[in-house]
């Protein structure tokens, strides 16, 4: 399970999260920093990365081009760095099988509010 948080999350939150999952990674870390949401979408493809991220796009490009990615989207509005590692850990059985299921490809992404989580 790879996640790689897109530049709108801070590498803070990775750093924080190292023990909650195996890989979390930043696009700086892969040198995808201010790249456009198509290469960064592309390399995640390439690279068997699940997208975490605030930005509607690279949800778009999955609804147009399917899975993988997977993305797992806030759609909470501006968080914290420390809510969005709550949200992260809190959600962690919902997010791994959401990644690892097959049944969840039709969808390619998850949303994550403040309540809950939600297939798309």
């Amino acid at each position: 399970m790879k996640l790689l948080l897109d530049q709108n999350i801070s590498y803070r939150v990775a750093k924080k999260l190292a023990g909650v999952y195996p890989v979390v990674q930043t696009v700086r870390d892969h040198g995808l920093y201010e790249k456009d949401d198509r290469t960064i979408w592309g390399y995640s493809r390439q690279h068997s990365f699940t997208i975490v991220t605030f930005d509607e796009d690279l949800y778009n490009l999955t609804t147009l081009y399917g899975p993988p990615p997977k993305i797992i989207w806030f759609k909470t509005g501006n968080l914290t760095n420390d809510e969005i590692v709550d949200l992260l850990t809190r959600y962690r059985n919902n997010i791994s099988q959401f990644i690892q299921e097959t049944s969840f490809q039709e969808d390619g992404c998850l949303a994550i509010y403040a309540s809950g989580t939600t297939p798309l």
